[in-house]
């Protein structure tokens, strides 16, 4: 089966589960429908759930870009480098563009947008009039293969991520969307860049993650307790977005963003 064949064949796939969801809302311009489904968390607490329900959205069919995001600091003067607030990001926040409107060579038009901070990200999905995707449902997106929606069943599927994870960042990011399409049609979710997701803080701990019935998240005990502690790009995910604080601005970290089917209407950043 051809590249072309097997997402053609993974659109038509989409489509019949959309139908059988009695989904009729088509994917806005530049996004792809993610079906209903369920997000397993790696890490979980007693209490908590071993399946989590994901109900269908929309989602970015690629990372944002500098082009797109410089689009939103010309229209919010108060999100250009030079203007932001300390409070809402650090100081390498856009620090590979050449200005305050100025992307420059480092950071074509087309590649992904990164040193942006979680404020910064949310502020622009929002004045997109999108939102920035939950944890659950960015996993149940890039949880699909190439020819299914459970990706871990097919041959290199970790092995893929975990060879972008050891392969050191280009000094310029390529264009975002260069990649192969999953079986849901998105791009980039495991070879490109890290990506903010709305609720990174919930990755691993809580308030009382260090009490009782706590321990088990933490260090080996959360491995022995862990879904699937082979499942070592789920373990590197987990330990990237715990260690993040929402205004770090690091160098290969950008966003995407997910929308509903019936969004609220834009507002402000």
């Amino acid at each position: 089966m051809t590249h072309r064949t097997s997402a053609k064949a993974g659109l038509t796939a989409i489509a019949l589960l959309a139908a059988a969801a009695g989904l009729r809302a088509a994917p806005p311009a530049g996004m792809v429908l993610i079906p209903a489904g369920v997000y397993a968390p790696l890490l979980r607490g007693p209490a908590d759930p071993a399946r989590v329900p994901v109900p269908a959205f929309f989602l970015d069919e690629r990372p944002v870009t500098n082009a797109e995001f410089l689009a939103f600091v010309r229209a919010n003067p108060r999100w250009r480098r030079s203007q932001v607030p300390a409070v809402f990001a650090e100081r390498g926040y856009l620090a590979r563009w050449a200005g305050d409107l100025e992307p420059g060579p480092r950071a074509p038009a087309d590649a992904p947008v990164v040193e942006v901070s979680w404020f910064a990200a949310r502020a622009y999905a929002r004045w997109a009039g999108r939102r920035l995707p939950t944890i659950a449902e960015w996993e149940r997106a890039a949880a699909a293969g190439i020819h299914g929606d459970a990706g871990r069943s097919e041959p290199g599927y970790n092995a893929a991520a975990l060879d972008w994870y050891a392969t050191p960042q280009p000094a310029v990011l390529p264009a975002a969307g260069s990649g192969r399409p999953n079986f849901f049609g998105a791009r980039d979710l495991l070879d490109l860049v890290w990506e903010w997701v709305d609720d990174f803080n919930s990755a691993l701990v809580n308030g009382d993650s260090r009490g009782a019935g706590g321990a088990g998240l933490f260090c080996g005990a959360g491995a022995a307790s862990s879904r699937d502690p082979s499942d070592y790009p789920a373990f590197m995910r987990t330990g990237y977005r715990s260690s993040l604080k929402a205004d770090y601005t690091v160098a290969n970290l950008g966003f995407r963003c997910a929308q509903d089917f019936a969004p609220q209407a834009a507002r402000n950043p």
